[in-house]
């Protein structure tokens, strides 16, 4: 089937024509959206009455190997649907239904996800496609925030591309979590040792250069770490100046692919002390696809 695009942002963001992605199992179909998320870093589906079974199989066939380790389940254990993995379950809900109180730990871990980050950029390999689908949203705004990070180096001059090309950077989720005052035992502490990640990537099916940064970095490889730091918030603030970012305002059923190697997102906050959010989150591993024989 032909798809077409309509563009939500002036630099990325498309919403996609009518379609079950349910019945997607073509590989013309699946070419087609692995070439819009090339061009556009994050895609808009609406209407996707998903399954958790039904989400999982179409994240498989859209990119294969599916990242189970998630921070979440790394210090929580399963989720209320009963996965340990692949199933992120990105709500303020347990699993009897309720609205979690505030002191309740998982809520507290999940406070991270207010700050601009990409998924798992903290273990190796990385995240490449997350992949989220809206079950339930309150009666108040809470939007999802996108800045594209390919937009964003493309806006830097000449000399500040050249100062970052060759840099690495440590991501590590127990110090985000640690940085708004989540408290970790030493046996999670040792169980979340990060990963080292480029601070410039080229996107291989694009060949687009992005910034690869986020609230995860813990310093820059071989530098003083307020020197570091101080990099990676003067580039946030650049990357996530409003020309760069694209607000997403959630309906039921939507389902939201973006490219984490091009992309940072962030929740916005609302008052989930009273309403109900739900959403469930897939995302596939950065590993080289297969070749065609």
């Amino acid at each position: 089937m032909a798809l077409t695009f309509k563009k939500l942002h002036q630099h990325f963001a498309g919403e996609v024509s009518p379609v079950d992605l349910r019945q997607v199992h073509d590989p013309v179909t699946l070419e087609q959206i692995r070439a819009g998320m090339d061009e556009f870093a994050v895609l808009v589906f609406r209407n996707q009455p998903f399954a958790h079974e039904d989400q999982l199989a179409f994240t498989q066939r859209f990119d294969g190997a599916l990242h189970t380790k998630s921070a979440t389940a790394a210090l929580m254990g399963k989720n209320r649907f009963g996965y340990a993995g692949g199933l992120s379950d990105i709500s303020n809900v347990n699993a009897e239904g309720e609205i979690v109180g505030p002191d309740d730990r998982r809520r507290q871990s999940m406070a991270t996800n207010q700050l601009w980050h990409t998924d798992a950029s903290f273990q190796d390999p990385r995240g490449r496609y997350s992949m989220l689908s809206c079950k339930t949203i309150p009666p108040v705004r809470a939007d999802t925030e996108f800045a594209d990070m390919r937009a964003a180096y493309d806006a830097l001059d000449a000399e500040t591309k050249a100062s970052l090309e060759g840099l690495r950077a440590h991501h590590s989720v127990a110090y985000t979590k640690q940085l708004l005052g989540f408290e970790l035992t030493q046996k999670e502490k040792d169980s979340l040792k990060g990963a080292v990640q480029p601070l410039v990537l080229t996107i291989p099916s694009s060949q687009r250069r992005s910034l690869y940064i986020a609230a995860h970095i813990s310093h820059i490889i071989d530098w003083p770490v307020p020197r570091g730091r101080l990099l990676v918030r003067d580039l946030t603030e650049h990357a996530t100046q409003p020309q760069f970012v694209y607000r997403h305002a959630w309906r039921v059923n939507d389902f939201v692919i973006w490219d984490n190697r091009g992309t940072m997102h962030r929740g916005r906050p609302f008052d989930d002390t009273k309403y109900r959010r739900e959403l469930v989150r897939t995302t596939t591993l950065d590993l080289p696809l297969p070749t065609a024989a």
